[in-house]
């Protein structure tokens, strides 16, 4: 039995850990094995916690036997991404910069993870400062996609996706600023959810672009995902942009009905550039929604071809911004060497920055400076809220926007380094979301070569409840979601 353990859904494992079918210590060790067996090859983990989440598995086996569990969660191992803030456990952001940097606090979702009971077994690898595609930019190694160990797990959250697709957690937290949980979600085939700007706490979340991050989970499966939300959702006084507003039950949607709602289909969202097995996907999922009694109509939202653009001036200049704290002085690491204060900031910066995120405080640095911040960061905000007013108008009329994820599906290894252009185009459908600071959620939406396709459902603001409704019609309506790598 423990050999199955890993590939359970969370609401799978916890009917087990209520009927006393299986115990936390039980569940936690199949993943912690599995880690051990797979994880050489996937390297999803930056740092692993065996002791420390046996003993908080024994004590939830406690609370479990006294009947005193009061989430879903209780019980469940889980990981999550090195950018956001655990007590006590390494948090690396998997940069040197931060290398041996343990944090005194836990961030806000973290809080609540462990106030619902659940198990910490690792944190998983990213691309450097959450700026990726493909976890490549990585300070420490390189993420592989369970699929294909050839290929990318998508970025920058690409550890905590292929931990979940490979059976090395039920359930992780990420960051989305472009696109970082919804596409890895997509190259892994797991489900990825971005909630609305303001909807999960940000505190702890060690900054890339402030306006744009947004925490959120990756599961096996909606229900998963619902459960999730529920868990990280809600106001928080120690974060500026915390909505305060009650949280639904996000679960209430799951009725798998879909019928009557208008879902909206961006012509700009088949460009040239989206594989032929992408786009044959995406058709057949809309034939399946109109099967399920949804409309489906295309629209069009013309600032969708500069979202790019204006994103690759605003989040470099956030950065540029936030990432000045790294200078040696306060923490992290810090050039001992250098002879003099202002030769330790260049070289502490030179030595514990890597390559990519050098170049966007650079591009930042550049849009932000003087006499050229009207040019580029002013004219940027006012495209980002023409953007925005293209999602308003659609959904004035529509339930919610289906597209692509991502234009590819996993590329492989090394085929994008040398052109950071390419690599920035596998976010051009996951960064209007950003912009808009609307909700989105990527689903296994079929496949095409052998590897997984991304089908992205986007809704307007606090729109969460919608979109999973319409995600878990679609699910319930294939087996995508059942498919598990071949990996041993």
């Amino acid at each position: 039995m423990a050999a199955e353990l890993f590939n359970l859904t969370i609401h799978e494992a916890a009917e087990k850990l209520r009927s006393k079918e299986v115990s936390s210590r039980e569940l936690t060790q199949a993943v912690l094995d599995r880690i051990a067996a797979v994880d050489g090859k996937v390297k999803a983990f930056v740092t692993v916690t065996p002791d420390q989440a046996l003993a908080q598995a024994d004590e939830m086996d406690k609370v479990l036997a006294r009947g005193e569990a009061t989430s879903p969660l209780t019980g469940i191992p889980i990981n999550l991404k090195d950018v956001l803030s655990t007590k006590g456990v390494r948090t690396t952001c998997s940069s040197k910069m931060l290398e041996n940097f343990v944090p005194v606090f836990n961030a806000t979702v973290v809080e609540r993870l462990r106030q619902a009971g659940t198990v910490l077994v690792g944190k998983t690898n990213m691309d450097e400062f959450a700026m990726g595609s493909s976890t490549e930019n990585s300070g420490f190694f390189t993420t592989h996609n369970p699929w294909n160990l050839d290929t990318v797990p998508g970025g920058s959250s690409g550890g905590s996706s292929a931990s979940v697709a490979a059976g090395m957690g039920f359930l992780s937290l990420g960051s989305d600023t472009g696109g970082s949980i919804r596409q890895p979600a997509a190259l892994t085939g797991v489900v990825g959810f971005k909630p609305t700007y303001g909807r999960v706490s940000r505190f702890g979340l060690i900054a890339f672009a402030s306006s744009l991050d947004q925490v959120g989970p990756f599961t096996r499966d909606v229900t998963d995902c619902a459960l999730a939300l529920n868990t990280i959702s809600g106001f928080d006084k120690n974060d500026s942009t915390s909505i305060n507003l009650p949280v639904p039950d996000y679960t209430r949607g799951l009725t798998g009905d879909i019928k009557g709602m208008r879902l909206a289909l961006p012509k700009e969202y088949f460009v040239e550039g989206v594989e032929p097995g992408v786009e044959a996907a995406i058709r057949a999922a809309v034939r399946k929604f109109e099967e399920l009694g949804a409309t489906v109509e295309e629209v069009s939202m013309p600032h969708t071809k500069y979202a790019l653009s204006t994103y690759y001036i605003i989040a470099p200049s956030e950065a540029s911004a936030n990432l000045a704290r790294y200078d040696g002085v306060k923490y992290g690491y810090s050039d001992k060497k250098a002879p003099n204060l202002i030769e330790g900031y260049f070289s502490t910066r030179d030595e514990g920055f890597g390559p990519e995120v050098k170049r966007r405080i650079m591009i930042g640095t550049y849009a932000l400076s003087s006499g050229y911040y009207d040019a580029y960061y002013l004219k940027a905000q006012k495209v980002r809220t023409l953007i925005k007013s293209d999602f308003d108008k659609v959904f004035e009329t529509f339930d919610a926007i289906i597209s692509p994820t991502s234009p590819t599906v996993a590329f492989k290894i090394g085929e994008k380094t040398a052109d950071p252009l390419a690599m920035y185009l596998s976010d051009i459908f996951t960064i209007p979301a950003n912009m808009a600071g609307t909700p989105g959620v990527s689903i296994p939406g079929g496949f095409s070569d052998g590897l997984p396709v991304g089908l992205q459902i986007l809704g307007p603001a606090l729109g969460e409840e919608k979109i999973l409704q319409i995600a878990y019609a679609y699910e319930q309506a294939t087996e995508w979601h059942k498919q598990r790598p071949p990996l041993n």
